[in-house]
């Protein structure tokens, strides 16, 4: 199996190339921003970190990188990984620094976090719980887990169907989405220790 970790400038790429190849056993796990590599892989993941616009930027700056993740997400049905940002890029619309456009593959926007309650500050940083709501094959056994969050903004108006986990921080945070091929979720599986390698491995045996 061919893993490919997307490089395009954001995201902590070490850390979760050395977490995905802890479970990987012999599978090739390649950090790239190499479109054909990333359109003949069989699992790919979307790391990110810093705001939506710039990540949206760096993406579309990577030379058919945009196009063949619309390939082999879309036509060839890769099982898909996105990380934090990279789970936030997923939706139409992000709010951060103006308005920007996202990837467009669930309906929802990325807007800043406003907790109610002194305290629970932003950004919301360190281990919370998360709770599951729809059974899924890559986030089972992680009903009531502690996972390692860090961000100021989440999605919302997300179809509640499409709403696997949340966390609770001053209001429900959406800690994981999914559908079809694609999940995101807003925590770093690379800084959650065993429930981030067991979601990882849920992820590298996924068959949807």
């Amino acid at each position: 199996m061919d893993l490919a970790i997307v490089d395009y400038g954001s995201g902590n790429l070490k850390s979760v190339s050395n977490a995905v190849k802890k479970i990987a056993g012999q599978n090739s796990v390649k950090v790239t921003s190499d479109p054909e590599l990333i359109r003949s892989a069989n699992r790919i993941i979307l790391p990110g970190v810093g705001a939506f616009g710039d990540c949206m930027l760096g993406l579309k700056s990577q030379t058919g990188v945009l196009e063949s993740l619309h390939e082999a997400v879309h036509r060839r049905a890769v099982p898909f990984l996105g990380i934090c940002v990279g789970m936030q890029l997923l939706v139409k619309e992000g709010h951060e620094h103006g308005v920007h456009h996202g990837l467009g593959w669930f309906d929802g926007e990325t807007r800043f976090m406003q907790p109610v309650g002194e305290q629970f500050r932003i950004p919301h940083m360190g281990w919370n719980r998360i709770h599951e709501h729809v059974p899924h094959p890559v986030t089972q056994g992680l009903h009531n887990q502690d996972v390692y969050f860090v961000h100021s903004y989440a999605v919302f108006d997300i179809d509640q169907q499409h709403i696997l986990a949340s966390t609770d921080h001053g209001g429900l945070v959406t800690a994981a989405i999914a559908r079809d091929n694609i999940i995101g979720v807003q925590f770093h599986p690379e800084k959650s220790q065993s429930a981030g390698l067991h979601l990882l491995q849920n992820f590298l045996e996924w068959a949807p």
